[in-house]
C-alpha cells in the first residue's frame, strides 16, 4: 500500500512538473514569427492571468517589429497587463505614456479612459469589516472625478464617454456623501460654523447629487442656530430653484411662508 501511494504521489508531482513547464512560467515562450500571432498568443496568457508569459510575448513585438502597428498594440497590453495585476500607478503611467508618444493613435481614447478608470479601481475598500469608505482618503475619488471630467472634454464622441460619465457622476456621489458625514460629525458637536462652511462647499463643488436636499435643509438648520435669518432664507430660496416642483420645495415654501 505504502509503495502504491509513494508512486501515485511520485507521478503526481512529475506531472505538476511537466505542467508548471509548458505553462510558460518558467523560460522563454515559444515565440511565432508574425508580430500578430505573438499577440494573440500573449493575449490569450493575459486572460489566463499567466502575466509572465503575457508580458513576455508583447515586449517581444515591442522590440522584434518595433516599426509594425502590432507594437503600438503590444504598448496597450502591457498597460492592460499592469491593469490585470492591479498595479494601478504602473498601468497609469503606461497610459499616460501610451498617450504622449501617439496622440493621434486610433485608441488613445481608450489608454485616455483607461487611464482615468485606474483611479475608480484604487478607490476605498468596502469591505464589511473596515471603516466605512466615507471616512477614508478621498483623494482617488476626486482624481477620478477630475480624470473623468477632463476625458468627457477631450473625447465627448468616444464609445467610453458615456461611461466616463456614470463614473463621474458617481465620484460626485461619494464626494457628497463625504462632506454630508463630516458635516454631521460637526452637527452632533453643535459646531454650527463648521457645518455651514462643509455644506456650502458640498453644494458648491458637486450639485446635483442625490444628498442635495438633505444638504440644503440641514444647511438651513445650521444658520438658524447661527442666528444668520439672512443667509437661512437665501438658504430656503435655493431649495426652490435648485430643486422646482418638488416636495422639497413646498417645505422650503411653507417655511419661508406667504
Amino acid at each position: 500500500m505504502r509503495s502504491a501511494v509513494a508512486f501515485l504521489t511520485a507521478a503526481l508531482l512529475l506531472t505538476s512538473g511537466c505542467a508548471s513547464l509548458t505553462s510558460g512560467q518558467a523560460g522563454e515562450p515559444d515565440y511565432a514569427s508574425l508580430a500578430d500571432e505573438n499577440l494573440r498568443l500573449g493575449t490569450e496568457a493575459l486572460e489566463n492571468k499567466d502575466f509572465l508569459r503575457a508580458q513576455k510575448y508583447f515586449d517581444y513585438v515591442r522590440t522584434k517589429f518595433p516599426y509594425q502597428e502590432a507594437a503600438r498594440e503590444a504598448e496597450l497590453k502591457l498597460a492592460d497587463l499592469e491593469f490585470a495585476r492591479e498595479a494601478f500607478q504602473e498601468a497609469r503611467d503606461a497610459y499616460q505614456n501610451f498617450i504622449k508618444l501617439h496622440p493621434t493613435h486610433p485608441k488613445v481614447d481608450y489608454a485616455a479612459y483607461r487611464s482615468a478608470l485606474t483611479h475608480v479601481e484604487d478607490y476605498p475598500s468596502e469591505f464589511f469589516a473596515l471603516p466605512p469608505s466615507e471616512e477614508k482618503d478621498q483623494g482617488e475619488i476626486k482624481a477620478a472625478l477630475v480624470a473623468m471630467e477632463e476625458f468627457q472634454r477631450q473625447y465627448p464622441q468616444s464609445e467610453y464617454a458615456p461611461e466616463a460619465k456614470a463614473h463621474a457622476n458617481d465620484a460626485r456621489k461619494r464626494l457628497a456623501e463625504h462632506e454630508l458625514y463630516v458635516a454631521a460629525f460637526y452637527k452632533r458637536r453643535e459646531r454650527w460654523k463648521a457645518v455651514a462652511q462643509r455644506l456650502e462647499s458640498m453644494l458648491r463643488r458637486y450639485p446635483g447629487t442625490e444628498y442635495e436636499e438633505q444638504a440644503l435643509f440641514d444647511l438651513h438648520t445650521a444658520y438658524v442656530r447661527l442666528n444668520d435669518p439672512k443667509k437661512a432664507e437665501e438658504t430656503l430660496r435655493q431649495v426652490l430653484k435648485r430643486l422646482p416642483g418638488t416636495p422639497a420645495a413646498e417645505r422650503a415654501q411653507r417655511l419661508l411662508g406667504p
